[in-house]
């Protein structure tokens, strides 16, 4: 089967594997330990699972809101979800700005992302020091570009006032980031979960046209990180359940994207994940993948691996989209997060026979 060429990246495994970021364990400590034990030499990057209250993706942004001296909470006008999210992850409230409040005096300051990656990456390199992670990984830091948060958490007339405050917000994130950690060590991954959603039609946006404002605003996060620190976009279609939020048709879509990425960024693009559901081993969902333009330094990820299907179903859907790609590493189609706990052990060992 097609893999990534992996003597350059330090790797030893037949297959290279893809972590998508967030994995149930109890803390980064365990995914470095656990993780990077059984799975280290097959990968190139490993995220700090976004384990404890970050589990939830977004919903653990919502008490920074609710304490934001310009904001006040107002009741959501429904759960946009797909029926299976859990009860706990529903989302009920929005935010707004107090009568009187001015969108330009809105500061977020510290939201977490930078602070937590710091955390983290110390336990990173306890776990290299310690020759349980391979000298080649990266520590891999997930951010969602600002579309998720601004259309989750914000009131509908409010986004577009917001967007730009919470915009700002996250490229000071990545600022720290990049002045506190070393460069050649890390790299930043964009989730573009609503993004896509909103991409193949399943979300409304607050301008238009959509399609293009959307790839804009993804472009504009990717450009603000520092050309010297790897970086990649996963083109998400959520999870809750084990069910997209809406199904892609192909990868039509994510292929459109990718190729506006490609293009349209003037810093290395080093890695796209895309995701294939568990049902489709089949030449209509792959054949966009014909028109897919890479740069020589992108590696493409196929989210091929269902737990549900195993060894024989990931072999299955690589057998198809070898037809229209002859290179490309597998993972999961979205992050560990949202799985019981204690199946984590068994999906972990399925990528491991899977890397060979």
């Amino acid at each position: 089967m097609s893999a990534i060429p992996n003597r350059a990246a330090g790797l030893s495994s037949a297959r290279e594997l893809f972590l998508v970021g967030s994995i149930s364990l109890p803390d980064a400590a365990a995914v470095f330990t656990e993780v990077g034990s059984l799975l280290g030499h097959a990968i190139r990057r490993i995220p700090d699972g976004e384990t404890g209250e970050r589990l939830g993706w977004l919903e653990w942004l919502g008490p920074g809101f609710a304490a934001h001296p310009l904001l006040e909470a107002t009741i959501s006008q429904g759960d946009w979800r797909n029926e299976t999210a859990p009860e706990r992850w529903k989302h009920r409230t929005w935010h707004r700005l107090k009568p009187g409040a001015a969108a330009e005096d809105v500061v977020f300051d510290d939201i977490g992302y930078a602070r937590n990656a710091i955390e983290s990456f110390a336990e990173f390199r306890k776990a290299k020091d310690a020759g349980v992670l391979p000298g080649h990984v990266r520590y891999m830091i997930a951010i969602p570009t600002p579309f998720n948060a601004v259309n989750q958490h914000f009131a509908p007339d409010q986004r577009a006032l917001l967007e730009p405050r919470w915009e700002a917000g996250l490229k000071r994130e990545v600022d720290r980031i990049a002045a506190s950690l070393p460069h050649d060590e890390i790299s930043i991954q964009w989730d573009c979960a609503h993004d896509m959603q909103a991409y193949d039609g399943a979300r409304e946006t607050w301008f238009e046209p959509a399609r293009p404002g959307i790839v804009a605003r993804m472009l504009r996060m990717g450009a603000h990180v520092p050309a010297d620190i790897e970086m990649g976009y996963h083109l998400c279609y959520g999870s809750f359940g084990g069910k997209h939020f809406v199904e892609p048709e192909d990868m039509g879509a994510m292929v459109e994207v990718a190729n506006a990425l490609t293009a349209g960024l003037a810093r290395p693009l080093h890695w796209l994940h895309m995701p294939v559901p568990v049902g489709r081993d089949d030449d209509a969902y792959f054949a966009p993948l014909d028109g897919l333009e890479q740069r020589p330094e992108t590696a493409l990820y196929l989210g091929l691996i269902h737990d549900t299907d195993g060894e024989a179903g990931t072999e299955r859907r690589m057998a198809a989209a070898s037809r229209h790609l002859p290179r490309y590493g597998i993972a999961t189609e979205c992050g560990f997060g949202r799985r019981p706990p204690e199946t984590i052990a068994g999906l972990l060992d399925l990528h491991a026979r899977l890397a060979g």
